[in-house]
């Protein structure tokens, strides 16, 4: 099977990605980073397969000449704030990220922090292919072992944290780490904050015990009912590698991922609107075609702009540096959220720390943060398809939208908005599938919504 690049690196079963190829994609892109006395980043999660597939990575990187600093165990945000502080010239993390313990993959981050696409991948496949150049002998890359990044990402998370406000409301959370990478700095980080904390699936293990990884209702029932039994001011879960985050109130509910990224777009757009330097700026928000509308509603009543991007985390990353200061956050519909003073990675760590600042500043609980947010509800379903009919089919949807002017915006599948709901419809980029999502004001028109453009995916696949 080829490899290749998906919405977020390289990923697959140990069939498929096996560590010589991790050796070839690293060498690949430590030449892509520029080869001879760059240095890379290597970090890694607790997946039982991470240490195999890091010390491949790092054959590939010093093969080529690259300098490794390798982090070791470590949350992807963290990686990415290292790679940031150090001013280093590209990052490997090995992580499967939200999938189950039997994945791995290889997350690629250029020097400005901006994640390596499916499109610039295909940059990096074909060095890949041509096979990368062997630097010579006596300029084979060297490794340094840092031991200091998670105690790093920790202090400059305290630096832009209001500790005041932690003193004047003394918080209690429930973590759940999942058994992932957040364990290694979000307990340190609430207690240094002087929270109340109370830890379930704290032990890092790649087998992931306690429950799977991804951080879904389903999945956050214990923390649901930990929250509930300690009566505390709210929840936060992560998946294995800490850049999702999703939270639950102190009434013990569950808020989905983009609902927590538009409580932190508020956040952002009402800070900004409180600095001097920054109430004359565009105040610019980043989020992708499949979130929710409640974070266009929160951008128009706050006075923020909201640009879409493709589905996916580098694509977030792309798009917010490209406008600058102007951009103040950015997040996705499965609990990746951005705060741009630290890094343009999606941090769920800091992102909790953030929601728990405000909760203080505010002297407001999260159900308040949630209640005052729009209702939304939405339907959704996949269509079995042929891989040669995903083309045509959304082709023809866009056809569709245009001949009846819906406007679609077309920047991943199909998505049509309406005044009080969306429908988007896209071709899956790793199963035979088209994903139809709906959301509007009631289920039922979400329902309804969803089925008539079920029905006219089908009619358009005949």
């Amino acid at each position: 099977m080829a490899l290749s690049f998906g919405t977020n690196g390289v990923r697959g079963k140990l069939a498929e990605l096996a560590p010589l190829a991790a050796f070839s994609l690293s060498a690949a892109f430590g030449q892509w980073c520029g080869g001879i006395g760059k240095t890379i980043v290597l970090g890694r999660d607790m997946r039982i397969t991470s240490p195999m597939f890091a010390a491949a990575s790092k054959a590939g990187l010093l093969f080529v000449g690259c300098r490794v600093l390798d982090i070791g165990l470590a949350s992807a945000p963290t990686c990415e704030y290292i790679l940031h502080s150090k001013k280093a010239d590209g990052l490997i993390i090995i992580t499967a990220s939200h999938n189950p313990p039997e994945w791995n993959a290889l997350k690629f981050v250029d020097k400005n922090g901006v994640g390596i696409s499916r499109e610039r991948g295909k940059e990096i496949e074909k060095i890949m292919q041509e096979g990368a150049q062997s630097a010579q002998w006596e300029k084979i890359g060297v490794c340094t072992e840092y031991e200091n990044a998670c105690k790093d990402h920790l202090n400059a998370m305290l630096k832009l944290l209001n500790a005041d406000a932690f003193r004047s409301r003394s918080l209690s959370v429930v973590l759940d780490c999942g058994n992932g990478t957040s364990a290694t700095v979000a307990p340190l980080l609430f207690q240094a904050l002087g929270c109340k904390i109370t830890v379930i699936n704290g032990t890092i293990d790649g087998t992931f015990p306690g429950r799977p990884s991804e951080p879904t209702e389903a999945n956050l029932q214990a923390l649901i009912s930990k929250v509930k039994e300690t009566h505390a001011d709210f929840g936060v879960g992560w998946d294995g590698d800490s850049d999702r985050v999703v939270f639950v109130d102190e009434k013990g509910r569950w808020i989905v991922g983009d609902k927590g990224f538009a409580i932190s777009a508020s956040l952002a757009l009402q800070q900004a609107k409180a600095s001097a330097g920054l109430q004359k700026r565009p105040l610019a928000i980043v989020t992708t075609v499949a979130t929710s509308k409640v974070v266009e509603d929160v951008c128009k009543k706050l006075g923020g702009t909201l640009h879409y991007t493709k589905v996916g985390a580098p694509y977030i990353s792309e798009k917010m540096r490209s406008l600058g200061k102007d951009c103040i956050s950015g997040g996705e519909e499965v609990g990746g959220i951005v705060w741009p003073q630290l890094s343009l990675a999606k941090d769920g760590i800091f992102a909790a720390a953030k929601i728990a600042e405000a909760m203080c500043n505010m002297q407001m609980p999260l159900s308040a943060m949630l209640d005052w947010l729009p209702i939304y509800y939405n339907s959704k379903t996949k269509i079995e398809c042929a891989p040669s009919q995903k083309e045509k089919t959304m082709k023809n949807l866009s056809e569709y939208a245009e001949k009846n002017s819906l406007h679609p915006l077309l920047l991943d599948g199909v998505r049509m908005d309406f005044p009080d709901s969306w429908i988007i419809v896209r071709a899956s980029g790793t199963e035979n599938y088209f994903r139809v999502f709906a959301e509007a004001k009631t289920q039922e028109k979400a329902n309804a919504l969803m089925e008539e453009y079920a029905s006219l995916v089908k009619k358009l696949m005949a």
